[in-house]
This record gives structure tokens, C-alpha cells and sequence, in this order.
């Protein structure tokens, strides 16, 4: 099956270094995203690049990324774990001037399910047709990476509105309540905590309080 009619370049792309503006000598590079198995985002790209070299496409596809932010984790428990987060988990960018060896190189890697973009239907009978890969958009591509440039790293925590939690320390040890509000930026959360028999606000720190499971 040949695909290269079907790959011509609908869009103008991105540089990864957020630029996006591509050289002349690489003007027809595009950047694609390509759905993976899930977690397998470093397998991927690792396969991608040792069989780039031998099957003798490295002049095709330029750049792989997986990109990611910095994310500060508030554990249940109140401690705090800083860790990088995919920005899109179970997909791979790839920027790569598309022709049919380079799309069949990447489709056969272990762990790629397929490209992002426009089924084609069959001409006739039943079953799906292929997929025809479409470049992602200049404005897509700034804000993906724009993303993963953020310095400050985003705060999550482990619970929200809604979570039972009991009290591990302070005045209300032991007692249960139900969390209303959280504030990651501050450590801290609003529950309600039944008080003299009445349903009352108390603001605790993270690491005052457990969250039931």
C-alpha cells in the first residue's frame, strides 16, 4: 500500500526549542503526535531512535518528545514529592518529513498504536480504513510546549471536595469529617467536622489529616 499522496503537508509546524519556524533545509518537517500504549511513552521513544539509525531514516524524522511539567505531589500523608508529568500521557511527538518509509518505520514500532488523525474509509466492503496522519497546527504545537517549559511546578494534591478524612493531630484528633474545599498552594483544606453535634468548617494542614479510603 503506498500512503505518500496521503501525506502531504496540510499545515505549517514547529521546532521543538518552542520555535516555530523550521529551516529551509527542513521545511517540509511537520510535527505529529502518535498514540502509544499506555506508559510505554520511554520505550517508544528509545525503540524510535535506536531503529531510526538502522533502518536509515535518522534524515526523516528529526525530533522525538515526550513532553512534560514539573509537578509538585502532596501525598495524602501531608509530604511532598516533586515529579515530572506528561503533558498528554499515551502519546509521543514526533516532527518528521512524512513519506511512506518513515510513516511505516514509526507504525511498526513496538508499543505504537497509530498516528492522530482522519480515518479513511474503505472504498468498499467492511472494516476500517487506515488512518491518515495529520500534522498538528503551529498554535498546538506553542502551547503543548509552552506548557512544558512552566518553571513553577504545578501543586496536586491527593484529595478533593467531597473525600472523608480523619484527624491525625491537633485540637479535632480523631474526629471524621468531609473535605469541602482544598488549597494546594497553601497545604491546606477545609472539611467539615461535626462539632457539639453540628456540621462545622475547619481549616487543617495536609499533614494533619488522612484521607479514608
Amino acid at each position: 500500500m503506498t500512503m505518500t499522496d496521503d501525506f502531504t503537508p496540510d499545515e505549517p509546524t514547529a521546532e521543538n526549542n518552542v520555535s516555530t519556524d523550521a529551516p529551509s533545509s527542513q521545511g517540509s518537517a511537520r510535527w505529529y503526535a502518535v498514540q502509544v500504549a499506555s506508559g510505554c511513552e520511554k520505550k517508544v521513544k528509545a525503540s524510535l531512535e535506536q531503529r531510526l539509525q538502522t533502518l536509515d531514516v535518522a534524515d526523516r524524522v528529526l525530533q522525538i518528545e515526550i513532553p512534560q511539567t514539573p509537578i509538585k505531589r502532596v501525598r495524602k500523608d501531608g509530604t511532598h514529592q516533586n515529579v515530572d508529568e506528561k503533558v498528554f500521557p499515551g502519546y509521543v511527538l514526533i516532527r518528521m518529513m512524512m513519506d511512506d518509509e518513515a510513516w511505516q518505520v514509526i507504525k511498526n514500532t513496538p508499543h505504537v498504536i497509530n498516528f492522530v488523525g482522519a480515518e479513511q474509509r474503505r472504498a468498499s466492503g467492511r472494516g476500517r480504513g487506515h488512518v491518515k496522519p495529520m500534522p498538528l497546527s503551529r498554535a498546538e504545537v506553542e502551547r503543548i510546549f509552552k506548557r512544558a517549559q512552566e518553571q513553577k511546578p504545578v501543586v496536586k494534591v491527593d484529595m478533593e471536595a467531597g473525600d472523608r478524612i480523619t484527624v491525625l493531630s491537633g485540637p479535632f484528633k480523631d474526629f471524621e469529617g468531609e473535605v469541602i474545599e482544598v488549597s494546594p498552594e497553601r497545604s491546606k483544606l477545609k472539611a467539615l467536622l461535626s462539632i457539639f453535634g453540628r456540621e462545622t468548617p475547619v481549616e487543617l494542614e495536609f499533614n494533619q489529616v488522612q484521607k479514608e479510603n
